[in-house]
């Protein structure tokens, strides 16, 4: 680890993590804000240091396998909940590892092969059920049975199952029969055998589909996550115009029924996919139907995720998509309002590489977006707040050797003085990343200082 001089004379004077002392716990508390990729890649070596975490993952991706359930079932997108539930599963036994390799087997890519797989799962003769006790076999096939007949009522909408994940369909099942999210996520984790302290949240609770769209700075409206962060090709069809903000903005509509932008292909960077014309300003939930043009809503935070909030000893804004994976879960109401009034340890875990969502960012826009998104501060006027950076991030954590400058004195300007940097991996599809066991020793250092600090003031304070 490492802070430099300028950081460390401000950070005895700044740094304040505050817990209560007559209520030790034998864990720390942790509550994560992420997606469901980038994350995921430490969920094992977080699990060695404290089981006592509560996943915040948004409902809103529309990528996938996710998306072929949506469009014929419609719902949340279960998707990135699914891969947490997976990463946080038991691997001690024989069957548990046959239970986690099932739940996390993908179809094959070419659509009859993987019907034809998929039949012989649901049929209870192929492989993956080697291992799977008998209790166990009745309990997972029963849903993916009931999301077979799901699909075949139907009949009006051709369900393809071409990489589809066992996981979501059995989540998907799940769902749709008790008719609840929550439901489903307590029979998944039970069967996959997840830690009773671990939680896995979605960060809306809901049953209903739901939309993130996204405001350009330059006043471009896109329509689904998977548009903002990886879009499709096609050819894009003008079907309305509007003006906000004194600009005409041009929305098109793909061939395919996905959401694009006119302007949208511009390929300024060389990305994988095509930059954005401008850069992202907000991100907020919509409906096909709204009090405006842009038809906006506001889903409430899940209660459990406010109360969770209330009573962790530490925040951490995990890496990934900054704008579709952590920001979906920060614009909500009532999240910036309890985060910024807990005096917890804050950490916000940097990305180690650029992607389209964040191109040309230092640290400090990580921070500010941060804000933002917390204070709703381009949202609905009545729902915003005004609170500082420092009230919502306390630490900064670095890749060694990453992608994303980190300028100090922005930073500071900002009241975030404690920037530490962690020894980092090169991946050779992702580029720089955390390692694993690096990051959750630093996390566990620092708590475990702050813990101390607790326990030395309330001495203090009695004498």
């Amino acid at each position: 680890m490492a802070t430099s001089p300028s950081q460390h004379q401000h950070q005895h004077r700044h740094r304040r993590c505050y817990s209560n002392p007559n209520l030790p716990h034998p864990q720390p508390a942790l509550l994560v804000f992420s997606g469901g990729t980038a994350f995921n890649g430490v969920v094992e070596d977080l699990k060695s240091f404290t089981t006592r975490v509560a996943h915040v993952l948004p409902v809103s991706d529309d990528g996938g396998s996710t998306a072929e359930i949506v469009r014929v079932l419609g719902g949340p997108a279960v998707g990135d909940i699914r891969s947490r539930c997976l990463r946080l599963s038991d691997q001690s036994t024989v069957e548990a590892l046959a239970v986690r390799n099932l739940l996390g087997h993908r179809l094959p890519l070419d659509p009859l092969q993987a019907k034809s797989e998929w039949y012989s799962i649901v049929e209870g003769d192929h492989f993956l059920w080697k291992g799977v006790s008998k209790p166990y076999r009745e309990t997972i096939r029963a849903f993916l049975v009931y999301f077979q007949n799901q699909i075949l009522r139907r009949s009006e909408e051709a369900f393809c199952f071409s990489n589809g994940s066992i996981g979501n369909f059995f989540f998907a099942g799940a769902r749709i029969f008790f008719q609840s999210l929550d439901a489903a996520i307590f029979l998944f984790s039970r069967v996959s055998d997840i830690p009773l302290e671990s939680l896995v949240l979605p960060v809306i609770s809901t049953n209903d589909r739901l939309t993130l769209g996204c405001e350009l700075w330059d006043g471009t409206i896109i329509r689904g996550q998977n548009e903002i962060s990886h879009p499709t090709s096609g050819t894009m069809e003008l079907i309305k115009k509007y003006r906000t903000s004194g600009k005409m903005i041009g929305i098109a509509k793909m061939m395919d029924g996905l959401y694009y932008f006119e302007d949208a292909f511009e390929n300024k960077e060389s990305f994988s996919a095509p930059a954005l014309p401008s850069k992202i300003k907000r991100v907020f939930y919509m409906s096909s139907e709204g009090k405006n043009l842009l038809h906006e809503v506001f889903p409430s935070a899940n209660a459990t995720v406010l109360d969770q909030l209330n009573n962790v000893d530490c925040i951490v804004y995990g890496m990934g998509s900054l704008f579709t994976s952590i920001c979906p879960s920060l614009v909500l109401l009532g999240i910036g309002e309890i985060v910024s009034s807990r005096s917890c340890l804050k950490v916000l875990m940097l990305n180690g590489t650029r992607d389209r969502e964040t191109n040309g960012f230092s640290a400090s826009c990580f921070v500010t977006a941060i804000t933002d998104a917390l204070n709703r501060t381009y949202g609905e006027p009545s729902n915003r707040l005004q609170n500082l950076p420092s009230h919502y991030i306390n630490t900064l954590f670095v890749p060694r050797d990453g992608e994303i400058p980190v300028d100090v004195d922005c930073l500071a300007a900002q009241g975030i003085f404690d920037v530490i940097v962690i020894d980092s991996l090169r991946d050779p599809k992702v580029g720089i990343i955390y390692n694993p066991r690096s990051l959750i020793r630093s996390l566990a250092d620092l708590i475990d200082r702050c813990m101390k600090s607790q326990v030395h003031g309330l001495i203090d304070t009695r004498r």
